[in-house]
């Protein structure tokens, strides 16, 4: 059982991760909206976690963060921000958070990441480290497909996340993605390769039709496309996992 304090300005989402954390067994020693009462709150709760919003009214996230590390304050932190910003994440990465979450997310993922920092309690610091990668791996995918406007309720979603972790992983697949990359995806998630394939293109023109062209220029440091140009399911998918081996994701 461990103490949860949750700072979140959303007063509906808010009180959704205090049942969530609540259902799961754990103390929720505060819950506000408002940075500076949130001050108060963690030097009184002690908690073991805080869940803290960037956006919160008083003081923003990163101040309560920035006053709990010079105050020598070891609860561990997951933020939850509405930007995929390198440098916002960056900051908040070196401010002591364990993960940052891209709104909309649930109150369930929320709880899961929890967790998963909490098992890994006793758990060697090399396996510490692999774990953290292959969660940072997910997470990084996630907040760019938000950022372009992939929604997460169409199957190409997922598909395509597939598709760049195994790319990551070996970037021979995508030699050939038709038959390297394609039916395995489709074999996991007990499909045919040819609806992996519709999907996943799907999934790109759902993006392109939302105008996020911009945002894909942005998250690749150049401007890669214009217009109505958009890139096949094999140059993304390259462009997407080059990206985050360059940055040392994995």
């Amino acid at each position: 059982m461990k103490r949860v304090l949750i700072l979140e300005s959303n007063e509906a989402f808010a009180a959704e991760l205090s049942d969530c954390f609540s259902q799961a067994g754990h103390v929720v020693c505060g819950v506000s909206g408002d940075g500076t009462e949130g001050l108060a709150l963690l030097e009184k709760g002690a908690p073991d976690l805080v869940v803290v919003s960037l956006l919160l009214t008083g003081v923003d996230g990163f101040t309560v963060m920035e006053r709990a590390r010079k105050e020598g304050v070891k609860a561990d932190f997951i933020v939850l921000g509405n930007f995929a910003d390198d440098k916002i994440i960056g900051r908040a990465i070196a401010l002591g958070a364990r993960y940052y979450l891209m709104k909309p997310v649930s109150a369930q993922v929320v709880e899961e990441r929890a967790a998963e920092l909490w098992s890994e309690e006793g758990v060697p610091a090399r396996e510490r480290l692999e774990r953290r990668r292959a969660g940072s791996l997910d997470e990084r995918i996630s907040n760019i497909f938000i950022s372009i406007g992939i929604p997460p309720n169409i199957k190409g979603y997922t598909y395509l996340r597939e598709g760049i972790k195994m790319a990551v992983a070996d970037q021979r697949v995508m030699g050939n993605v038709t038959k390297g990359l394609y039916p395995v995806i489709g074999e996991k998630y007990g499909t045919t390769a040819s609806k992996v394939e519709r999907a996943i293109r799907h999934a790109i023109e759902v993006a392109w039709n939302r105008g996020r062209v911009d945002a894909v220029n942005a998250i690749f440091g150049a401007r890669v496309y214009i217009g109505t140009e958009k890139p096949t399911n094999s140059e993304f998918i390259a462009l997407v996992a080059d990206k985050l081996i360059l940055e040392n994701m994995v």
